[in-house]
């Protein structure tokens, strides 16, 4: 009788270790960014869908809104979220100088940025720019877009006078009258044509670099199951997206506060196609990798194209979407 007692003991004993090791497997909640250049993350938070499938486990969900690549980087960064909306190319640029991210699903295909001038601007492209007034968010694609674009054009960053302004800054330095061009990003880019009648006067959807969600190394390491979660709701977002397109207009509308018009320019610039990172970006991000290195934004002798493998991570994508 003893013995078995004793065995009844030890089968609870492991039954609530095991417990307690799912328990601290579960995160305390999970934190996310949203931003006005991913539609998606705004049709999540507004239906609330990853709140309802946590809901079970009793994990809060956290929104923190970023307002451009480069402060979803910093959050990501600093540990204040654990999923972080960005550029390919500025998660590329951040894990090279030491962010430890993963880039696990792709939000959307965007061309969300192109070189945008005042509509009675004499200027007609890009070589029109040397000695000129530019702003541009630095570690971000619209900072990425207008380097790769001088040099294409034999042109470098210090033919122009670069004006370091955030997205929104830069769109009112324009239709001031303080820069002479700008280098938008979307939904303002498209708000700026709409409303103020500024032109997009060089485009380049190869120099847009895709639209990666990205998570902390330690968030993937210690919670994988819960990436998948966070993916598995973007992915329901993201194919209402593609069965819901005016509603989404709508939404997009809302949230950032624009004109339904612009909503829906700015969604015709984006193909919410293909959600799973993989060697297509791989190549896009290697192609475009010198850049790094000839405008001394990485350290040197930084090995870019191993930065680049190792940020993309598609196994949790693949698991997921179907």
């Amino acid at each position: 009788m003893n013995s078995v007692f004793k065995r009844i003991v030890s089968s609870v004993a492991i039954a609530l270790a095991s417990v307690g090791i799912a328990q601290a497997e579960a995160p305390k909640e999970i934190r996310l960014d949203y931003a006005y250049y991913s539609p998606p993350s705004l049709v999540l938070k507004r239906f609330g869908w990853l709140e309802q499938d946590l809901k079970t486990e009793n994990i809060p969900v956290k929104w923190v809104l970023s307002a451009g690549s480069n402060r979803a980087l910093e959050y990501l960064n600093s540990g204040s979220v654990d999923f972080g909306s960005t550029a390919g190319l500025a998660a590329v640029l951040s894990k090279a100088n030491g962010n430890p991210i993963k880039g696990v699903y792709i939000f959307s295909r965007p061309e969300w940025t192109a070189l945008v001038v005042p509509k009675d601007s004499p200027i007609k492209s890009i070589k029109d720019l040397k000695g000129k007034k530019v702003a541009a968010t630095k570690g971000t694609d619209p900072f990425l877009f207008l380097l790769r674009s001088l040099h294409a054009e034999g042109l470098k960053k210090t033919d122009i006078e670069h004006v370091a302004l955030q997205h929104a800054d830069g769109r009112a330095a324009l239709e001031q009258g303080k820069v002479d061009a700008w280098v938008g990003l979307d939904p303002l880019m498209a708000a700026s044509e709409v409303e103020a009648g500024s032109k997009l006067i060089y485009r380049n959807v190869a120099y847009n670099t895709y639209g990666f969600l990205n998570v902390t190394e330690k968030f993937a390491k210690d919670h994988p199951d819960h990436v998948k979660k966070v993916i598995a709701a973007y992915e329901k977002a993201r194919k209402w997206i593609i069965a819901n397109p005016d509603e989404t207009a709508r939404i997009v509308s809302e949230e950032a506060k624009l004109a339904l018009p612009v909503a829906k320019l700015q969604l015709t610039r984006n193909d919410f196609r293909n959600p799973v990172p993989g060697e297509e970006h791989v190549k896009a991000f290697k192609s475009a990798a010198s850049i790094l290195v000839e405008e001394e934004l990485v350290k040197k002798g930084t090995d870019v194209n191993k930065v680049i493998d190792d940020l993309i991570e598609p196994s949790f994508a693949k698991a997921v979407v179907r």
